[in-house]
C-alpha cells in the first residue's frame, strides 16, 4: 500500500488532478444528468446548481486527499475551495448558458463543455490558493 501511495505522489499534479478531476466531474454530471431527467430539462440551471452542491464534498475530499496532499486546516482549506466553486460554478454556469441559449446545443452536451473548461480554471485556482503549500 505504502509503494502505490509512493508511486501515485511522485506522479505530477496535474495527471493527478486529472485523473481525480476526472472522477469529480464524472460524479458532478451524473448527478447534473439525473436530476434533469427526474425535473426536467428545462431547468437546467437548477439541476447544475444542485449538483455542484451535492459533489463539492466529494470532490474537497478527493482533491484534498489524492491532488494536493491537504495539510492545512481542513475547514479553512473547505472555505478556499468553496470561494473557488463559487467563481468555476459562475464560469460553468454562464458556459452552460451560452451553448444552450446562442449556440443551440443540448443541455447534456452544453454541460460536457462547459464543465470541462470550469475544470482548468478550478485546478489553476485550488493549486495557488485552496491548496497552496508553504
Amino acid at each position: 500500500m505504502e509503494s502505490a501511495k509512493k508511486f501515485w505522489f511522485s506522479l505530477d499534479d496535474k495527471i493527478r488532478y486529472l485523473v481525480i478531476g476526472s472522477f469529480n466531474a464524472g460524479v458532478c454530471y451524473v448527478i447534473y444528468s439525473l436530476i434533469c431527467l427526474i425535473i426536467g430539462d428545462r431547468v437546467y440551471q437548477i439541476a447544475l446548481a444542485l449538483a455542484w452542491l451535492l459533489s463539492s464534498v466529494i470532490s474537497f475530499i478527493t482533491q484534498r486527499t489524492f491532488v494536493f496532499e491537504g495539510k492545512g486546516i481542513w475547514y479553512k482549506e473547505y472555505l478556499k475551495c468553496c470561494a473557488t466553486w463559487f467563481f468555476s460554478y459562475l464560469i460553468n454556469a454562464g458556459l452552460l448558458e451560452f451553448t444552450v441559449k446562442i449556440c443551440g446545443m443540448n443541455v447534456y452536451i452544453a454541460q460536457l463543455i462547459s464543465n470541462f473548461t470550469a475544470a482548468v480554471f478550478t485546478y489553476i485556482v485550488f493549486k495557488k490558493f485552496a491548496f497552496k503549500k508553504g
